[in-house]
């Protein structure tokens, strides 16, 4: 309720400068974590045993500054980032804009971060424990930088530097805001990512996820399959934004960058069910994309996803969306008569 107040102010404001704010704000209120976890709701991916299905995407918390304050929302998991090597700026201003008559969200900030120094001292000072604590799970989010003559060195830097820290590492090579990217999921390159990643990492064991675009053919979802198997990563994440335009209302939807948000809701759960069969359930799935509701996310799970994440829908719902998503699983489980929603996962 208190949102649904504020939002016609935080509304006039530039979205970025909004996000700025939001994000001063949960660092100077400290949110206590409350421990409500439905047994029925947990989920095990990589090993990992998440207290619910429901995460925050990237790009929220680019800097690692409040994971806490969001698991204290009610998410069963917190992915910060995308980082990079060294500091960057992003592209230039206005970046971010919020397509209210379509709910949904345009950015092209470009990877703007604090750089991997900074991030990775945060996360390390957060706690003793490598990766979590007792407040929740923290993934991280790795890209390359723009201007980095060799790409795939910045994506294994950035695996040594973060591995230690992180409780899984995700490789973003799908952002459409950093030019030529998005070639990285062509299947040579994208194998020879992948070696260097898994080099990388060397002995430790931190999962690794791969983050991928809605925009791929089906000959392309078919050998980013074949390779994330044979290359033993852990699982896939389904999608990233799209630079795909559905028929828009907003004034704002010639603005280029990644579209999110509520358009791209179908297109999302559809190449979810892509990679779900060209994997034959081989690798997990991760739903990402115009999840607002309990249905959204739902139908991600009975699609295929073990997890899912959500970002944009924040923006309009407030942060009780997390919350109501989370109850409203837990409900849909029991009933449907499922111990737990694991039996959902690709049920449809």
């Amino acid at each position: 309720m208190l949102y649904r107040l504020l939002r016609p102010l935080l509304f006039k404001i530039p979205a970025e400068t909004a996000h700025r704010l939001t994000v001063a704000a949960l660092r100077a209120v400290p949110l206590s974590r409350q421990l409500d976890m439905a047994p029925t709701l947990i989920q095990r991916v990589a090993g990992i045993p998440f207290p619910n299905p429901v995460g925050l995407a990237p790009g929220f918390d680019k800097n690692a500054q409040v994971p806490d304050a969001m698991l204290a929302l009610g998410f069963g998991f917190v992915e910060v980032g995308t980082v990079t090597p060294r500091p960057q700026v992003g592209n230039p201003r206005p970046r971010l804009f919020r397509l209210v008559e379509d709910r949904a969200v345009i950015n092209r900030m470009g990877f703007n971060n604090d750089g991997a120094e900074a991030v990775a001292r945060r996360l390390h000072e957060r706690t003793g424990t490598p990766g979590h604590s007792p407040s929740g799970i923290i993934g991280v989010n790795i890209g390359a930088n723009k201007d980095s003559p060799d790409r795939i060195a910045d994506y294994a830097t950035m695996t040594r530097i973060m591995a230690p820290l992180a409780r899984y590492l995700t490789i973003n090579i799908s952002s459409p805001n950093t030019p030529g990217l998005r070639d990285l999921q062509d299947e040579g390159a994208l194998a020879a990512l992948l070696d260097a990643v898994i080099m990388a990492r060397g002995g430790n064991t931190t999962p690794i996820f791969l983050k991928l675009a809605p925009d791929l053919g089906h000959a392309d979802i078919d050998s980013i399959c074949r390779i994330a198997i044979d290359r033993r990563i852990d699982a896939l994440i389904i999608s990233n934004t799209t630079i795909s335009r559905p028929p828009l209302l907003s004034p704002l939807a010639g603005e280029s960058g990644g579209l999110s948000g509520e358009p791209l809701r179908d297109l999302a759960l559809q190449r979810l069910r892509d990679f779900r069969k060209a994997s034959g359930g081989g690798i997990p799935l991760i739903g990402v994309g115009g999840i607002a509701t309990v249905d959204d996310a739902w139908a991600r799970i009975r699609a295929g996803a073990s997890l899912v994440q959500l970002y944009s829908a924040l923006v309009y719902e407030g942060p009780g969306l997390v919350r109501r998503i989370v109850k409203g699983l837990a409900e849909r489980t029991r009933a449907e008569g499922m111990g737990s929603i694991a039996e959902a996962v690709g049920s449809e």
